[in-house]
This record gives C-alpha cells, sequence and structure tokens, in this order.
C-alpha cells in the first residue's frame, strides 16, 4: 500500500511539474534591423532563435544591399530562378496590385526613385531627358514570373521590394507563430502590423498612428489615432510625415508617381490599410500615397478585402483632414480623440 501511494505521489508530482513547465506566458522580442521591431505573443517558452531565423530567411530573400540575396541576383540576372514560394507570393503580390491600381504602385520604380535622390536631394540636376532614360526600364508589365522563373523585357529591370518587405516579415513571423498554435500575437516591424488575440490584458490589440506633424527628426510621436485589432488582421501605414512641404498655403507629401517618373501633388500624407496580409495592406498603402484620396476610394472598389484610414492635407489651409473606408469604423474605438498613445 505503501509502494502504491509512494508510485501515485510520484506520478502526481511529475504530472503538477509538466504542468508548471507547460504554462503559458506573454513573451516579449524587441531589437534593431534597418528598422526598430518588436514581437509580442504567449507561448510556453521564448522563440528568441525561431524568431531570428525569420528574420536571416527575410534578408536573405529581399535585401538588396545584400549582393547573395536571392532579389539582387535576379537583379544582376545571375541567377533568374524562383524556388522560394515565399518570394513568388510577394512578387504576384506586386504585380497585382500594380495592375489594379494601373503602375501608381510599381515593384520596378526603384530607378526612378534613386534618380530624385533621398529626399529628393538631387532635384535641381533631374531633367525631361533623365526621366526618359529611366522609364525605359521601369514597368511592371515589363516584368514576368513564368514556370518558377523570372523573365525581363529588358535586363536592365530591378526589383525592389522595400515597398512591401516590412509587412513580408511580420506575416513570416507570424506564419511561425501560428504553426505553433499561438493564439495571441502581435509583430510590429518598423510600423507594420500583423495582430492575432488580444493582448497580455486579454483586450484587443491597440496601435497608433502618428500625426503629420512639422519634425524632421521623428522624435515628436504625438498619436492621431489609436487602431483596436481584434482576431487576426494586418495593419500598415505609409507617409512622408516628416518630408512634406508647403506650396500655395497647403500642404504636400514627398511622392513619386512611377508612371510619370517624377514627384506629384497628392492630398495624402499618410495613408494606414488594414488587410488580410501584411504584404498586402503594406503594399495597398503604398498605393494610395500615389493615389491620393480620390484614387483610394476607387481602389477600394477593386479591392473590397481592405480598409483604408487617410490623413490629407486640407484644401483651404496647411492643416489636415482624416479620411477613411466605411469599413475601417469598426476598427476605431467610440472615443477616439487621444493626444498620445503607445503600442500595447
Amino acid at each position: 500500500m505503501k509502494q502504491t501511494t509512494a508510485i501515485l505521489f510520484f506520478l502526481s508530482a511529475c504530472m503538477l511539474f509538466s504542468s508548471c513547465q507547460q504554462k503559458q506566458q506573454y513573451y516579449t522580442l524587441t531589437g534593431q534591423l534597418h528598422t526598430p521591431y518588436v514581437v509580442k505573443y504567449e507561448y510556453k517558452r521564448p522563440l528568441t532563435n525561431e524568431i531570428n531565423a525569420e528574420f536571416q530567411h527575410f534578408y536573405h530573400l529581399f535585401n538588396a544591399f545584400d549582393s547573395t540575396s536571392v532579389i539582387s541576383r535576379i537583379n544582376r540576372n545571375e541567377d533568374l530562378s524562383v524556388k522560394d514560394t515565399l518570394f513568388a507570393r510577394l512578387f504576384n503580390t506586386a504585380k497585382h496590385v500594380s495592375e489594379q491600381t494601373d503602375g501608381a504602385y510599381d515593384i520596378t520604380s526603384a530607378p526612378i526613385i534613386n534618380l530624385w535622390g533621398f529626399g529628393f536631394s538631387k532635384k535641381d540636376s533631374v531633367t525631361p531627358g533623365h526621366i526618359d532614360s529611366v522609364k525605359a526600364f521601369v514597368g511592371y508589365q515589363k516584368i514576368h514570373l513564368v514556370d518558377g522563373e523570372i523573365k525581363k523585357d529588358d535586363p536592365r529591370l530591378q526589383l525592389n521590394a522595400s515597398s512591401l518587405a516590412d509587412g513580408t516579415v511580420c506575416d513570416m513571423i507570424a506564419r511561425m507563430l501560428e504553426e505553433k498554435g499561438i493564439q495571441n500575437f502581435m509583430i510590429d516591424f518598423g510600423g507594420e502590423v500583423v495582430a492575432k488575440g488580444v493582448n497580455p490584458k486579454g483586450e484587443c490589440w491597440r496601435i497608433g498612428i502618428t500625426k503629420p506633424i512639422d519634425d524632421a527628426s521623428g522624435a515628436t510621436q504625438d498619436i492621431q489615432e489609436i487602431v483596436t485589432l481584434c482576431g487576426r488582421h494586418a495593419l500598415a501605414t505609409s507617409g512622408n510625415y516628416r518630408n512634406f512641404y508647403i506650396k500655395d498655403g497647403k500642404k504636400y507629401a514627398h511622392t513619386v508617381d512611377p508612371r510619370e517618373g517624377c514627384p506629384v501633388q497628392r492630398d495624402v500624407l499618410g495613408a494606414t490599410v488594414i488587410a488580410p496580409k501584411g504584404m498586402v495592406a503594406d503594399a495597398y498603402a503604398t498605393a494610395c500615397m500615389v493615389l491620393g484620396s480620390e484614387g483610394a476610394r476607387k481602389l477600394k472598389e477593386l479591392a473590397p478585402e481592405i480598409e483604408y484610414y487617410l490623413i490629407c492635407s486640407d484644401s483651404t489651409s496647411t492643416n489636415y483632414r482624416i479620411e477613411y473606408s466605411e469599413g475601417f469604423g469598426k476598427y476605431l474605438p467610440a472615443t477616439s480623440n487621444m493626444s498620445h498613445g503607445t503600442i500595447q
């Protein structure tokens, strides 16, 4: 009897120890790569190594500054085969958004952006002839993915995934977490977010949209709006909050339209898009910047799966106005007039 009791006690102790070992808790991983990131998730152990492996895979695929990356080898025409299904999904997403926007969004537009320089530093030296020469090897219609291989109409065409890359890495980490059965997480990579479930307080995740304030340093991070994400959603924000100018008493964002090959005056200073996937939200947010508010409304008709929130320049002053799609309203709290806030 004593032996039986001892065995039962031992088994109970083992079960209790195992239960303690499996207890779920929230972990937070923060860092800085080409942009700051925060990953919060509820799990039984830290996943630092697994998350870092996703970052490494991401850079191996899409880092245009790494000569050994997949995208760099494609740009040099050294290896045009696309063996990674994630790369194919990114390419096909970019092509789809390009078609819907008639080229206002274009994954091959890097040469035009480089022509004008960072912050339009080279604008005084750019001529119509320069623009025409660069546009000759820019255009989503001139590059294709056929049977797992990139085909270029002009070998000078190059891909740049920066316009949807941050949303893509959020998707990658989210997929890894979901494969482990994780139901509650939030990934923020440079302001692009994929969230699921609830935060450590048991509430919907709360994401801040910053105000477009004249502050080139970026030190001022006043919050224009708080977005609440319940369920499983991706959110991306594109904007020139720290890089706009005033002309004739009106604010304009520094935005290059790939179709025209030059900066354009649009009324959108910042665009936030909610979509099922991070790469999709990222691409559409970039497109809204080029299209302006009127174009964004038309784009919503073509892409009903997205919702948008726009901070636009006011037509009569240097102030700004807010415009958002009808469906975006459900992500806004009833009392949302907040001046400060943080991601939770």
